[in-house]
């Protein structure tokens, strides 16, 4: 075989199809973000206002982030230096778990490299820990959910995005008797709607079933003290598992479980995900920790009354000019292209001609003909900023003969 043939076909048909994937390569520089500066791939730089980053409420940059990464970084050096049970345990990766816990009012919770191999470890192993298990899950659920429920080898049933009326037709026709977990996200991020998330838990109480949130777009989001969209709703103590990351409102790095004692130590236990993969570097534990701690007091609700009034002011202004948004009140602000060409070319000009850099989404992160410009507005974003990129997206919508008729929610 040719297998550089074989590349090169493989390549060729994203660029075909309008939808090859392009780095950006941006420096952020602490205390300026959103700014960030733009290096082009011929040496030259400029100065760019970032608006696609997961680094939701600008905790990346946050002082007393920094300082506990620093206190870290001094006393222990870089690395962890081996697996959680190997050398890779220390007292910034046991207070990180401890305030994970106390987050979301859990007894436990068990730190990963990242919140998709949480997911992946967490949803593979479970039908070791229960045989039998059959795991429902929406037709919506984040790749590392698919992937995990794929690999575990057990049942699977997948109901249509957020239809409860079809989750109770599956749970309806399974064995009583077989366990039962049920799989979902408290916010699906590509188009910002929520989970109904207690007509979920009451199904699963009416049929004996586990519940698994993926609340990794909401953890210090929502609530009172940013433990999501399950503490806003009061529904906590409804939540079996409960997946979050670290490296998006948080501004760190790594994802977690929270769930009771048992099923944390079950799933430390049996997860090769977590048994064979080096523990977090102490530095970004610490610096973690501090941020949910911060994320918890009133200071931490400033940030997110801001942020969510921002992402209002910007949806406002976008319908205000036709723009075809998909408004489900959550902080997401996505804009609908519908063409993989059109809405790689948007992002490309509103980069090099108005420095507002925002990555298109295609296809297989949203399905083909749904392409769309996901904007993420944040409380270090200013309203001269807002202002700056409304007219942008209004000159090139425009240019570009875009269909202004809006979308309903």
């Amino acid at each position: 075989m040719d297998y550089d043939k074989a590349l090169d076909g493989a390549i060729q048909r994203l660029h075909d199809e309008g939808r090859y994937r392009t780095f950006i390569d941006i420096e952020r520089r602490k205390g300026a973000f959103p700014h960030a500066v733009w290096r082009r791939p011929d040496g030259t730089e400029s100065e760019i206002t970032v608006w696609c980053g997961n680094d939701y409420l600008g905790m990346g940059q946050h002082p007393a982030v920094l300082a506990a990464m620093h206190e870290a970084l001094d006393a222990t050096g870089a690395g962890s230096g081996g697996t959680r049970n190997i050398s890779g345990t220390t007292v910034y990766h046991k207070r990180l778990e401890a305030e994970l816990a106390d987050l979301h009012r859990k007894e436990a919770a068990l730190v990963f490299s990242s919140a998709y191999i949480a997911n992946d470890a967490t949803l593979s192993t479970l039908p070791q820990l229960f045989p039998g298990l059959i795991i429902y899950s929406d037709a919506l659920n984040h790749a590392s959910m698919i992937e995990g429920i794929r690999r575990n080898g057990g049942a699977k049933r997948i109901f249509r995005h957020n239809d409860v009326a079809h989750l109770r037709e599956l749970l309806e026709a399974d064995d009583p008797a077989a366990p039962k977990l049920i799989a979902f996200e408290s916010i699906y991020s590509m188009d910002g709607d929520f989970g109904p998330i207690a007509a979920i838990c009451d199904l699963a109480r009416d049929f004996g079933a586990l519940t698994y949130l993926d609340e990794v777009h909401a953890v210090g989001m929502y609530g009172p003290r940013g433990g999501g969209v399950a503490e806003r709703d009061g529904l906590l103590d409804r939540i079996d598992i409960l997946n979050g990351t670290l490296g998006k409102a948080f501004g760190v790095f790594g994802g977690y479980i929270a769930a009771s004692a048992k099923m944390v130590d079950a799933i430390r236990s049996y997860a090769p995900g977590f048994i064979f993969t080096t523990s977090l570097p102490p530095a970004v534990a610490a610096g973690a920790a501090a941020s949910i701690a911060f994320l918890k007091t009133d200071e931490g609700q400033k940030l997110r009354d801001a942020q969510q009034l921002h992402a209002r002011i910007l949806k406002m202004r976008l319908k205000g000019l036709g723009m075809p948004i998909i408004d489900h009140g959550s902080h997401i602000v996505p804009v609908h292209v519908g063409n993989p060409i059109h809405c790689k070319m948007l992002s490309d000009m509103l980069l090099a001609e108005f420095g507002v850099y925002v990555q298109p989404i295609n296809f297989p992160t949203v399905p083909r003909g749904t392409e769309r410009l996901r904007f993420t507005p944040s409380p270090v974003h200013d309203l001269g900023q807002i202002d700056h990129l409304v007219r942008a997206m209004d000159s090139l919508w425009s240019h570009c003969a875009l269909n202004r008729a809006e979308l309903s929610a």
